[in-house]
This record gives structure tokens, C-alpha cells and sequence, in this order.
């Protein structure tokens, strides 16, 4: 009888295991960069529900605050604590979506960048809860009369984000092997 140990089983790693996730650290960054600049020009530059046309009949910038969630959702409700409740339910979404992402295979790249813009613009807009207990939007798309709910960089990123993730669920980009 032998007394060596058996062998430990590794399992074998290739080198896109390996990889570092550059995508995923740099996207965010300069999502959340852009977004804070942006809302840094506007807070410098307007006052609050002041405007300035940038497409006649179509866009303007509008300063306005969110004190609610995504599309002006409890932006009108008052209760203890709600700017600390929106900010942790953010920051719970935020390490969720964070932690299924760091998940993705590094050949999941369109999902990857779904997922990045999503992080980077939750994490913009969380930065304004924490700081300010309101979100600054300001781009203000309208027809004639119908406004459309006030954005900014981050949310615009989620957006993009959110319509890559379901691009990418429906398989858009998978291409019939022959």
C-alpha cells in the first residue's frame, strides 16, 4: 500500500475564465461620471423648474427633483423615512443585479453590457438619494401638450440597459449555426 495522498481534482480553467471583467468595472464608471457631470451642469446652471429649448416643440432641459422612485412613482407621497427606504431598496437592487452579473460567463458579452449600463445608472442615481434625497432629471421630451416623465444620463442607461437584457433574453443575437 501506498501513503502518498491522492491527487486533489482541479478543475480545468481556460483563459476567458481568467479574464478580467474590464467591461464591468469601466461601463458603470463612466455612466455614473457622465450622469453626476450632467446633473452637476444642470444644479449649476438652472434653477429649480427653470427651462432652456434645446428642440423647439420636442426637448427642453428642465431642472426637477424626484424625491420618488423610477417615473415619478411616490414622488408626491410623504412619509417617515421615504427617502432612506427608496435609497435601500435601491441599494438592495443594485448588489442584486451586481451579483448576478459578476455570474455571466465572459462570452455573454451582450448581456454583460446590459447589465453594466443598468449598474452604472442605478449607482448614478443612488449617488443623488444619498446625497440630496432627490433625483436631478432634466431632459423633458414633449409633444404639444404631452410631456413625458423627466429623465437624466442614468436613467436613460438603465433604459438602454434594460432593452439590451430583454434583446438578449429573446436571442436576438444568436445567429443559426449551419
Amino acid at each position: 500500500m501506498s501513503d502518498a495522498l491522492p491527487e486533489a481534482v482541479v478543475p480545468a480553467t481556460d483563459a476567458a475564465t481568467l479574464r478580467p471583467r474590464r467591461l464591468e468595472v469601466w461601463l458603470p464608471i463612466l455612466i455614473v461620471a457622465c450622469d453626476q457631470v450632467s446633473k452637476a451642469l444642470i444644479r449649476a446652471t438652472l434653477t429649480i423648474h427653470q427651462s432652456v429649448t434645446i428642440v423647439p416643440g420636442l426637448v427642453d432641459f428642465t431642472h426637477v427633483r424626484n424625491s420618488g422612485a423610477a417615473f415619478g412613482i411616490l414622488n408626491y407621497a410623504d412619509f417617515p423615512f421615504k427617502t432612506a427606504l427608496i435609497a435601500i431598496v435601491a441599494t438592495a437592487a443594485l448588489i442584486g443585479v451586481g451579483i448576478y452579473a459578476a455570474g455571466l460567463a465572459h462570452h455573454q458579452l451582450v448581456a454583460r453590457i446590459g447589465l453594466s449600463l443598468i449598474i452604472g445608472g442605478a449607482a448614478g442615481n443612488l449617488i443623488d438619494r444619498v446625497v440630496a434625497g432627490a433625483v436631478v432629471d432634466f431632459v423633458d421630451v414633449y409633444w404639444r401638450t404631452y410631456h413625458f416623465w423627466a429623465f437624466n444620463v442614468a436613467d436613460s442607461a438603465i433604459s438602454v440597459g434594460v432593452a439590451i437584457m430583454i434583446l438578449d433574453m429573446l436571442g436576438v443575437d444568436k445567429r443559426p449555426r449551419n
